[in-house]
């Protein structure tokens, strides 16, 4: 025998019918092996395990051992062939990758397409998985924010986490259903946050989602610049929860921007740019980094950098006089990181202290954390805020979502924050403007969002 491959079938398991499946067994070593699911099954004491065949005397009713045994032949020299294959190809991982190919009803035409697809790939130096990750980022670094460049280290921060855990090299070969669940299963028990001042294990459904995602989209990046063969991903479910966050009502933004922080003078800038991406729905990412032509007329124009679309947003009294008098028509160059810490503390100076209670899922368990309200602000409130107010002012969807960059309205309608008795105020409004006006006003934005 060729290679270290042969036809077994298990007494020990046995399946509720009495049968049991005939497996071709591949061990490239002692710790390195599969199993090749023929999907022929029959009772074990008809299988000889000295001739690796099925017995002559195996009753009818499963089958014909002659045809059989043929069938079983057939399906050994395909894995011989994948395997040589793997192995002219010189592929790390044979194991992995006559696991992924290897099927019963693979045909020789089949094996010879994925041959032909494979001699269409770009010759590459170097094929190691992280390598290919690193070249990936580097073709993106002047297509995308830093920020989108940040999720993509994190993702690979996350793969190097999972390889160290399983103690075995990842490559593309070992990428499959089997991989995913694993992976799933690590970042949500067992990766450890070394970010936390306490010791934090596991992570949450959103970010593991977002993992997924990317994950996702580098594979297909590689594939589609022929660097791999395409990989299956339809079982690589990207994870994901309502993300519980809050939003500043229009009085409240109001109060911030008014606050007296004569004492506290180093939170003056935070405070200003706070209330200015709440007028203006800007990502943090693009409301950070304003320059002086960007604004005309009183109108902001601005290229998206993660949509790459360009917007234009009306400039709000306050607004104007913050970026044109305050700032001095220059935004103070100022972190995400710092930019989050400090405008808690104008939160906090606001009185915005109210006790807020959000849960959110850790593998499949309910996490709680209670902290005041000033303590959910981050950047992210001001573009929720913004979506969020004038929505409630009645503006159209349509127009809000220009600006906010979203593409679907369903997913606006879980981006923003209104509570239900906000929603049945805003309704009962509405009712009464149609009564005082005989417009036919149809409420149908509220629906929507409450059936969402």
């Amino acid at each position: 025998m060729l290679l270290p491959l042969k036809p077994i079938c298990s007494a020990s398991k046995v399946r509720k019918d009495g049968t049991s499946l005939i497996f071709l067994q591949y061990c490239k070593c002692e710790s390195d092996k599969t199993l090749l699911n023929t999907d022929i099954a029959i009772p074990p004491k008809y299988w000889n395990k000295k001739l690796c065949r099925i017995n002559d005397d195996l009753p009818a009713a499963y089958g014909s051992a002659e045809k059989l045994n043929l069938e079983v032949h057939r399906m050994f020299r395909l894995a011989e062939d994948i395997i040589h294959f793997a192995i002219q190809l010189k592929v790390e991982d044979t194991v992995s990758f006559a696991k992924k190919t290897f099927r019963p009803n693979l045909s020789a035409s089949e094996l010879e397409e994925i041959e032909k697809k494979h001699k269409t790939l770009k010759p590459v130096q170097n094929l190691d998985f992280f390598y290919q990750i690193d070249e990936y980022i580097k073709s993106k670094e002047r297509k995308v924010s830093k920020e989108t460049v940040g999720v993509f280290r994190q993702m690979k921060e996350h793969l190097l986490a999972f390889e160290v855990f399983r103690k075995k090299l990842i490559s593309f070969e070992c990428i499959d259903l089997e991989f995913y669940e694993k992976l799933v299963d690590f970042l949500t028990h067992e990766y450890v946050q070394k970010r936390r001042k306490e010791l934090t294990k596991g992570l949450k459904i959103n970010t593991i989602g977002k993992t997924v995602k990317q994950l996702r989209i580098f594979l297909k990046n590689r594939s589609k610049r022929k660097v791999i063969l395409p990989i299956d991903l339809d079982g690589f479910k990207i994870l994901e929860e309502e993300a519980d966050a809050i939003y500043l009502t229009e009085l409240e933004i109001q109060h911030i921007y008014t606050l007296d922080l004569s004492n506290h003078q180093h939170l003056i800038k935070y405070r200003d740019l706070l209330v200015f991406g709440c007028l203006t729905g800007l990502r943090f990412s693009d409301f950070s980094v304003i320059r002086s032509e960007d604004v005309r007329d009183k109108k902001l124009y601005k290229k998206q950098e993660k949509s790459d679309h360009w917007v234009v947003v009306p400039l709000r009294e306050e607004a104007y006089t913050i970026f044109v008098h305050n700032f001095k028509r220059k935004i103070p160059r100022i972190t995400n990181p710092d930019f989050n810490y400090y405008i808690k503390e104008v939160g906090k100076l606001a009185g915005i202290d109210e006790l807020i209670t959000f849960s959110y899922k850790r593998g499949n368990k309910d996490v709680v954390e209670v902290k005041p309200r000033y303590e959910w602000i981050t950047s992210h409130t001001c573009r929720r805020s913004f979506c969020t107010n004038e929505f409630l002012a009645s503006t159209p969807v349509k127009l809000i979502m220009k600006i906010s960059g979203h593409k679907k309205e369903s997913d606006f309608y879980r981006y923003i924050r209104i509570s239900a008795e906000q929603a049945a105020l805003q309704i009962e409004r509405i009712w009464n403007e149609r009564s005082t006006n005989n417009n036919n006003v149809k409420p149908q934005n509220f629906i929507r969002l409450l059936n969402h």
